[in-house]
């Protein structure tokens, strides 16, 4: 088969930061679907994945969301069958969706949406889990929950699809979104924002403008520097969920208040095998559903063609920049 590759952490504009490749088509285990991928999008962690790679001695597929085609199904697979179309964010220790074929463990596969293209539905598993997760899983928020969320980093890929999550699902939970500018700012207004802060502002104060009482939980795509500022605008007992690395954040900020910190990773479940992995399998389903009743959007705002190493090093180079709206997605 055809796959990205690569094969040691370069610049993006190295030609040799992603390369072409022919590798053995991938044979599926025991709990595996052996998927044709149609389209996989370009994520944060397939940057820094690349970024910070060694030099390695085998070529490494990146690629953590994809939607495809089942070709074949593991001997101990119940969930599907060839010829079905699915969805999935993969692992960090398999490899990934920038190919032809790629095996997934079908508990963190879903059924693809029937009523949106590859390219679209490639832009949400991972983003989608994530957002799930981190309301659902750590905060746990549910329908009669009230109060208002801060949402850091809301115009990217896992604060798009996490707005829409709150404005459906939690009717009684009101968002203030992070955005700099016009465009931004009506972007995540349209995905269910009620107020907005200018994260390279003045933040705290544009917060309590929106939340004079303070909010009561925050989402944060961008910790660094950021706990006391979390501290000043959470209510005493808040919470935070965290998807991004801890490094710079004062923890002691939190502890006046009584305030929780969650980390947030998609990856856990599958990498660690847990035994209700299968609730990705199921979320993926639940999001399904939401798209298909025209409750929830892709987030897929740039789509390149081209199965190739030169398409997804653009789609890396976009990704870089920190200046996206939703997501870049690489189709056929």
């Amino acid at each position: 088969m055809h796959a990205v590759a690569l094969t040691s952490g370069l610049p993006i504009d190295d030609e040799r930061s992603l390369i072409d490749v022919d590798l053995p088509d991938p044979q599926p285990g025991p709990r595996d679907v052996l998927v044709e991928v149609r389209a996989a999008s370009v994520n944060p962690v397939d940057v820094k994945q690349r970024a910070g790679s060694p030099e390695l001695e085998q070529p490494r597929v990146l690629g953590f969301d994809g939607a495809g085609v089942v070709r074949a199904v593991g001997e101990e697979g119940t969930l599907f069958r060839p010829g079905d179309e699915v969805w999935w964010a993969g692992q960090l220790d398999r490899q990934g969706s920038d190919a032809d074929l790629q095996l997934v463990d079908e508990r963190i596969v879903g059924r693809k949406p029937a009523s949106v293209g590859f390219a679209q539905a490639a832009a949400l598993p991972l983003t989608a889990i994530t957002a799930w997760e981190s309301l659902f899983h750590k905060l746990g928020l549910h329908e009669g929950s009230e109060g208002t969320l801060l949402v850091v980093g809301a115009t990217g890929g896992v604060g798009s699809i996490l707005l829409q999550l709150v404005r459906e699902l939690l009717p009684g939970v009101r968002t203030i979104a992070t955005a700099s500018g016009e465009e931004k700012s009506q972007w995540v207004r349209t995905l269910g924002a009620s107020a907005t802060a200018d994260h390279h502002g003045d933040f705290v104060d544009d917060v309590l403008a929106a939340a004079p009482d303070g909010v009561d939980w925050v989402f944060s795509a961008h910790s660094a520097g950021r706990a006391e500022d979390f501290a000043r605008v959470l209510k005493p007992f808040g919470a935070v969920v965290a998807i991004d690395s801890g490094k710079d954040v004062d923890f002691d900020a939190l502890k006046s208040k009584s305030l929780t910190w969650h980390w947030e990773l998609m990856f856990t479940r599958p990498m660690q095998h847990t035994p209700d992995m299968i609730r990705q399998h199921e979320l993926l389903d639940a999001v399904a559903d939401l798209v298909d009743a025209g409750r929830v959007a892709s987030t897929a705002t740039t789509v390149l063609h081209g199965w190739d190493a030169a398409t997804f090093r653009e789609a890396h180079r976009l990704v870089e920049t920190g200046r996206t709206m939703g997501k870049v997605v690489v189709e056929r």
